[in-house]
Parts: structure tokens; C-alpha cells; sequence
């Protein structure tokens, strides 16, 4: 390329001089009407690869294609030229000679690692077995005036990457396969709803109290009817009003906003499935969720059987199945209850690594224990049986009212999904709101506020009803073994620059 090794002059950077210098061929092209509004291809590079793959290194074809993608690199060798185009199918090689191009070959020799552009030609093989495009035209169709991250090592800084998504995806190859693979996995789960019989809706995102979970959320301003709103922290409510209204199979795939921290599985904007199944508790849901799950990876990645940070991992089921005490039990080294003492289990808490607020009762405690031992789960397991404390929106067990009907689906010590047998009745429902509220007045932010449209529209009757969300940019990562949740996302939440 002609900025290769351009060496530092006082007009700035070798990058500013590059900049400069396309900038000025591209205001030539622009001021020529070099520039095509729109262009005729007849071949993604994967389908000249599938039609014409299997040809003898060496041969030549009588058969025209024309490809369109972007120039990631070429070569120069005399009356030779060699290129790579980039494009949604994959990459292809362009051979350029100076008896087949003729007056373009000097202009094939001009063109920018970056530059768009269309090719046609002929389908040929070289003798080191490169299936290629014997290129007789070529067409620039947009000039990149910022040259591509170093070839051979590509970007690799993670806030760049993050920053600039566009540039990820057009050097780092396994950045775009799990850009694609999330949209197979989101269209597998959007598959396994639908194909039960679930109906997809879209709820509010601007709400007066974002209610549905325990979690801050972001506040912005409405300036037409002068009123303060809230981003949605969940779709819950919403979602179970419409089981109110008949719809008894429904689900929503949505952008989640809670205000809390970022960390390798946190995001402060996340996407969130949630689904709602009257006549159904929480054993019926968990056996929707492990269909679910298993039936997404085969469809999306092709298997069941993951490699996922290393370790082999089966996601074909049945998954196992235990308590949440007899899970922190373990972890603890001894037996613990909701009868257990306040104080020891603050201990453990210390003990283990965490931190222990003073107004926590036991079942907060107990439920903190879990969050440190189910690190360890690394086998999909359903954890059944959640304090009530924490369980605002759970039924509750028949066997025990302090232990509610709920369950969490912990993979690779991290959670999937979280699911219960639905609080149906209003007057316990407007109780436990009570219980949450009275913890917000002494200070808890997170606690659940009040939110009496729901408990009206719960008076109207909802039917036994089993619900679950899955974190969708969790499942992502399992299922494309990716260490960190801004791999998954494309455009992850970051501090402005500068």
C-alpha cells in the first residue's frame, strides 16, 4: 500500500498523513462523480466458493461473477496484482494482471486496504490452490479515508474494540462470528417460544415506577407532560397483566436498564427474555427452560456439548436439580435454615469473602450465602426454594410460607434465568409490596416499590400461572464461550472519551 512505512513528518502522525492524503483522492473522486449511487452483484465469496470450490488448482473458467465487498489487503508484484475482498459470505482472493485489466490495472494498483468496491471477472483457481476472481473490471464504491489497524495484529485493545464495533468487525473475525451467532441464538429462542405457542409483545420501556424486580433505574425527564419516568428495569407486571387479559401464553425478548454496576456478567443495558405460562407452576417451567436452552444450542452452534472456558459442558439435559439450602449447606461445611442464627450466618458471609449489612435478616443472609456457592456450580442446575424476603413476586411454598416456589438456573457459576410459580393472589401481593416498601423507607433503594396498577389489574384474577426470564447476553456468551458480557453486546455502555 502506498502509507506502508511513510515515515513521521511535521503534519502530524503517519495516521494523520494518511488521512490527508485518501482525503484528498476522495474529494477528486467526488468532484469526477466517480462514486456509483448503487451497484449489481451476482455472488457472495461463499457462493462462489460453494459453485466453484472443488475446481483443479491451475484451471481456468469461462464464468463471469461479479463480487462487491471491501479491499482488506492486496500486493503488488510488477504486472501482478493480488487482493482479498471482504464481504458477508467470507473472503475471496482478486487477481488482478495487466493483460486482462489493461488502463484499470494502474487504478486496481491505487486502490486503499478498506476501500469498498465491485469486481468482475472470470472464476479461476491458482496453482497454489487459491480459488480467485481474474478481475477484467473493477469499480470503487466508497474510499475509506482511515486506514485499517495494523494487518497482522489487528485490533486488539479491548475499549477500542468496544468503542469502535465497526472496526472490530472488519479485522477480528471472531468478533463478527458472535455478532452472528447472537443473532441465530436470539432467533432460536424467539423459535422455541413461538413454536409452543407463546405470543410475542412489546411493553412499555418508559414507565411512571419501573417495578418488576429489585434493582435502581435510570430516571430521565418527559418534556410534553412535564413528568419524570423511569427506564424499565424488567417486563414482569406488564407481561402478567396480559395473562390477566386472556393472553395465557405470552413472552417479550427486550432491552433491560437498571442502574447498578458493569462486571464480566453485568451490564448496565442488557437484554432480558421473559415468558408467562398460566396453568403453570415452577416444575412446569423448569421443564421449559431446560428444553429450551438445550433446543437453542443445538439450533444455533450445532450441539449441545459446549467447550466453554476450557472444561467440557453438556447442555443436553437432564439438568441437575437441588435446593438452595442444601447448596449453601454444602458450601458452608454445615447444616443452615431459615432457623438458623442471624449472626453465625453474617459470619459465614464474612468468612466466604462477602460483605453483610446489619438490617439483613436471615433470609437475606441465606440468599447471600447462595450468590458466593453457586460460583462453584459449574453443571446446569436448577436451584429450588427462595426465601420469601427476596422473593417479592413469588409464590410461596405450601410446605413452608417463609420459602417461595422459585428456582434459578445456574450454568459455569454464573445465573441464567430466574423463574418462580407467580403470586396470584392480590392480598399477599399488596402485603409483601408492603413489607418491600417499609425497606425502601429505611433505606434500601433497590427494595420493590408499590405499584398499585398492577395490584388492580390483579384483582381481576390471574390464573395459576408460571413465568421465567433468561439473560439473553449471558446465554451469548455461554454459547459462544466469551469471558466478558461486552462481547456480546455490540455497542457496550462506556465512559464518553476524553
Amino acid at each position: 500500500m502506498n502509507e506502508d512505512g511513510a515515515p513521521q513528518g511535521p503534519s502530524g502522525s503517519i495516521e494523520d498523513q494518511v488521512v490527508a492524503a485518501r482525503r484528498a483522492v476522495h474529494e477528486q473522486l467526488v468532484a469526477s462523480g466517480a462514486y456509483p449511487h448503487r451497484f449489481d452483484r451476482t455472488h457472495l465469496s461463499s457462493a462462489v466458493f460453494e459453485r466453484w470450490g472443488d475446481i483443479e488448482p491451475g484451471s481456468e473458467t469461462e464464468d463471469r461473477v461479479v463480487v462487491a465487498g471491501r479491499l482488506m489487503n492486496t500486493r503488488d508484484l510488477g504486472r501482478l496484482a493480488f487482493g482479498v475482498l471482504q464481504d458477508a459470505g467470507g473472503r475471496i482472493q482478486l487477481f488482478a494482471d495487466q493483460r486482462t485489466l489493461g488502463d484499470q490495472f494502474a487504478a486496481f494498483g491505487e486502490l486503499d486496504s478498506g476501500d469498498w468496491i465491485g469486481a468482475g471477472g472470470t472464476v479461476m483457481k491458482t496453482k497454489k490452490g487459491e480459488l480467485s476472481v481474474r478481475v477484467s473490471d473493477v469499480f470503487l464504491l466508497a474510499k475509506a479515508l482511515r486506514p485499517l489497524p495494523e494487518k497482522w495484529h489487528g485490533l486488539k485493545d479491548v475499549e477500542a474494540r468496544s468503542r469502535q464495533r465497526y472496526v472490530d468487525l472488519m479485522v477480528n473475525p471472531d468478533s463478527l462470528a458472535v455478532a452472528l451467532a447472537r443473532s441465530r441464538i436470539v432467533a432460536a429462542l424467539r423459535r422455541a417460544f413461538d413454536d409452543r405457542g407463546f405470543i410475542e409483545v412489546e411493553t412499555p420501556v418508559l414507565l411512571a415506577q419501573a417495578t418488576g424486580a429489585t434493582a435502581r433505574p435510570f430516571v430521565t425527564h418527559h418534556n410534553a407532560l412535564d413528568l419524570d419516568l423511569q427506564l424499565r428495569i424488567a417486563t414482569e407486571l406488564y407481561l402478567k397483566r396480559l395473562v390477566i387479559g386472556g393472553i395465557e401464553r405470552v413472552y417479550e425478548i427486550g432491552r433491560i436498564f437498571r442502574n447498578e454496576g458493569l462486571d464480566a456478567t453485568h451490564s448496565p443495558e442488557f437484554t432480558m427474555l421473559e415468558a408467562y405460562q398460566a396453568f403453570a407452576d415452577h416444575e412446569d417451567i423448569m421443564e421449559l427452560v431446560e428444553s429450551v436452552v438445550s433446543s437453542t444450542a443445538a439450533e444455533a452452534v450445532g450441539s449441545t456439548e459446549l467447550d466453554y472456558r476450557g472444561r467440557p459442558l453438556s447442555l443436553a439435559g437432564p439438568y441437575r436439580r437441588t435446593t438452595l439450602l442444601a447448596l449453601v449447606s454444602e458450601f458452608v461445611g454445615e447444616d443452615v435454615s431459615l432457623d438458623s442464627d442471624p449472626d453465625h450466618l453474617g459470619g459465614l458471609i464474612e468468612q466466604h469473602g462477602g460483605a453483610v449489612d446489619p438490617s439483613w435478616a436471615v433470609g437475606k443472609r441465606l440468599f447471600e450465602l447462595y450468590e458466593l456457592a453457586h460460583r462453584e456450580v459449574w453443571e446446569p442446575t436448577f436451584v429450588i426454594g427462595f426465601p420469601t424476603e427476596v422473593s417479592p413476586l413469588s409464590r410461596v411454598d405450601e410446605a413452608d410460607p417463609r420459602m417461595t416456589e422459585r428456582f434459578e438456573l445456574v450454568i459455569a457459576g454464573a445465573e441464567y434465568c430466574n423463574a418462580f410459580s407467580e403470586l396470584n393472589d392480590p392480598i399477599d401481593q399488596r402485603e409483601r409490596f408492603a413489607e418491600q416498601a417499609a425497606r425502601r423507607a429505611a433505606g434500601d433503594d433497590e427494595a420493590h416499590v408499590v405499584d398499585e396498577e398492577y395490584l388492580r389489574a390483579l384483582e381481576y384474577g390471574l390464573p395459576p400461572t408460571g413465568g421465567l426470564g433468561i439473560g439473553v447476553d449471558r446465554l451469548v456468551m455461554l454459547l459462544t464461550d466469551q469471558r466478558h458480557i461486552r462481547e456480546v453486546i455490540l455497542f457496550p455502555t462506556m465512559r464518553p472519551e476524553g
